[in-house]
């Protein structure tokens, strides 16, 4: 990277987030940077966990990170400038050459990040309550409901009013859909998804925002957007 792109306090794009060496094992979703490493066991997993920890507690800069038996999920992102630096890009690369390290590979094919979104026309009305039944806070002045430990942040989206255009070139609904998923891919796997939801009976309603997000639909109409960071 750039040395104005190794400033730990400036956001990087997504772009210079794909282009930066190093990088092969993770990719940009919608919380921040993403690597799954196979294990195989348990044991493996906790012993790379521990290294990451030892490397998190010694640059300051600590990683959401899931254990399971076949797995270790790391999502890095700094949450003081709500995005990438390179402190993430740094401890990254440390991660994948602990992994290396121990003969673990990185696995990131299906990798995924779920965002539900609901329409409302008020979400300064409503987002006390998402809040407080998903056991979280408000964000953003009420257009979000903050991710936590257990459940997903949640997004509002203003629909459109009689007079607009019906975001994205989209044809109405009747009766209008109020909740969607943003389901976010890898940019070099959205176009795979899409084909696979094709191939699953779903109708592809709108291309017009691709590579940020094409619009589909289930057999009953129900509509989520595969959404990836390229063209953001």
């Amino acid at each position: 990277m750039s040395d104005a792109a190794a400033d730990p306090k400036r956001k990087l794009s997504a772009d210079e987030v794909r282009e930066a060496p190093g990088l092969d094992d993770w990719r940009f979703l919608a919380s921040g940077i993403r690597a799954r490493f196979r294990t195989g066991d348990f044991a493996a997993g906790l012993a790379l966990v521990d290294r990451i920890g030892a490397a998190a507690e010694e640059a300051d800069h600590h990683p959401d990170v899931s254990l399971t038996y076949p797995a270790v999920v790391v999502t890095l992102v700094s949450h003081d400038v709500g995005g990438i630096t390179s402190r993430d890009v740094d401890l990254a690369r440390r991660i994948s050459g602990f992994a290396a390290e121990a003969g673990v590979e990185a696995d990131v094919s299906g990798l995924t990040e779920i965002e539900p979104a609901l329409d409302s026309a008020a979400p300064q009305h409503v987002a006390d309550f998402y809040a407080a039944l998903l056991g979280s806070e408000v964000e953003d002045n009420g257009e979000w409901v903050a991710a936590t430990d257990q459940v997903p942040s949640l997004w509002f989206q203003t629909p459109p009013g009689p007079d607009e255009e019906h975001g994205a070139e989209l044809p109405p609904q009747d009766p209008e859909q109020r909740w969607h998923l943003d389901v976010w891919v890898a940019h070099d796997e959205a176009e795979q998804r899409l084909q696979a939801v094709l191939d699953a009976g779903g109708t592809l309603v709108s291309d017009a925002e691709a590579p940020s997000f094409w619009v589909v639909a289930d057999a009953d109409g129900n509509r989520s957007c595969i959404c990836t960071r390229a063209g953001r």
